[in-house]
């Protein structure tokens, strides 16, 4: 495989089998992870219980008429957290290039360490052998040139799978698949897309259908029909030295006023950016986290392309992701993150034509100044003190 080669690996029913490994008699049987009461969706079903028809997102009620045995379990948070922890210390054996994804699923670029390896798949066989006899959780494992369709590939063949797609297989693997399993289209986006005609993944990536999707789904949208035709991103990004800082906390009560919510992003950002610029750091990967009221957990991050301590940009990318991924169900815990970090002392920022100017080292006129240290024989002035000099004479 040409160019880089990412791994996406993604844990089986993840939060099913963290149950199981702490309960072993529920092996074999039916369960799903869900809160105890009548309101509740299945955040996780077992492949036992999908059998049955059970997914998650499902109704919990919907679920035990299709299942009238299912096993109900609460979910047990820390313990899934303290699995995840160890799930990416095992990934990080192999190389530090790793990026989560979500609590159960990062990417990992292994373009150098495979060249290790006789056949450059024991890897991956590798890779999930380990996981599952180190840590008792099964993981299927997508293998392409850029993270999207890494992601795709993972999605496959589950459980434990492993699979490769390359660019010149997408053809033939991947645009033949419905519109609703291309990662990164919602909902609602599907239901749009398929009345218009656009029923395939291929349909998608289709040069004819491109204007017809950008004005059903708007500018967004390019980026997703460029993954769709293989052209995905194969950066990723990650903490490798400096750990990120985070802000976070856990409401009184279950939360789905999105007035509400906005206010407590707004806390969160404001308080740690200055958090950020008391430590002088700035970061390039901002990243929200949503635990549900039924324990389920969800992490989107985004990289941006400066780096930033400031509460503006902190509070507006936390809201851009979440208005992309917000599924609509109460929440109990908000948090936002900022990875990728730098020391802001030792950082010459990379000033953006459309940002404000502001009182801080990233006025124009400072720049300027710095600029003009650095090249002795320089003389540089902005357009307002060019225009100032001419009235002066």
């Amino acid at each position: 495989m040409a160019g880089r080669v990412i791994f996406h690996v993604d844990l089986n029913s993840f939060f099913a089998s963290a149950e199981i490994l702490k309960n072993s008699a529920l092996e074999g049987q039916p369960v799903v992870v869900a809160g105890l009461h009548r309101r509740s969706v299945v955040s996780t079903a077992s492949y036992e219980a999908r059998k049955y028809g059970v997914n998650s997102a499902m109704p919990l009620m919907m679920a035990l008429e299709k299942c009238p045995d299912l096993v109900v379990v609460q979910g047990d948070y820390s313990w899934y957290e303290e699995l995840s922890k160890r799930f990416f210390q095992y990934l990080r054996k192999f190389t530090p290039f790793v990026e989560p994804a979500s609590i159960d699923e990062a990417y990992m670029d292994v373009t150098e360490v495979i060249k290790k390896y006789k056949r450059p798949m024991d890897l991956a066989w590798i890779l999930q052998k380990g996981i599952y006899e180190d840590l008792k959780l099964p993981c299927s494992i997508g293998v392409a040139p850029n993270k999207f369709l890494a992601k795709m590939a993972s999605d496959m063949r589950k459980p434990m799978g492993i699979t490769i797609l390359r660019k010149q297989e997408i053809a033939k693997k991947l645009w033949p698949l419905p519109i609703g399993d291309l990662w990164g289209i919602g909902k609602k986006s599907v239901s749009i897309l398929e009345a218009n005609g656009i029923s395939t993944i291929g349909d998608f990536a289709n040069p004819d259908n491109e204007s017809k999707i950008l004005t059903l789904l708007g500018k967004h949208a390019y980026t997703s029909i460029q993954n769709a035709r293989g052209n995905g991103n194969s950066a990723l990004s990650y903490n490798s030295s400096v750990q990120s800082i985070s802000q976070s906390t856990t409401l009184d009560s279950d939360v789905s006023d999105y007035d509400e919510i906005k206010t407590v992003f707004y806390r969160l950002a404001k308080s740690l950016s200055r958090r950020a610029k008391e430590d002088h750091i700035k970061g390039s990967l901002i990243s929200v986290s949503i635990r549900y009221f039924d324990f389920t957990n969800m992490v989107r991050s985004q990289t941006i392309h400066e780096y930033t301590n400031e509460e503006s940009i902190l509070m507006e990318t936390a809201m851009l992701l979440f208005d992309k991924h917000y599924n609509g169900l109460p929440i109990r815990h908000l948090g936002i993150s900022l990875g990728s970090l730098y020391s802001a002392d030792k950082t010459i920022d990379q000033m953006s034509i459309f940002q404000e100017e502001s009182e801080d080292t990233n006025s124009i006129y400072k720049v300027l100044e710095e600029l003009n240290k650095l090249m002795p024989d320089a003389h540089l002035i902005c357009a307002a003190q060019a225009s100032a000099k001419k009235d002066e004479k």
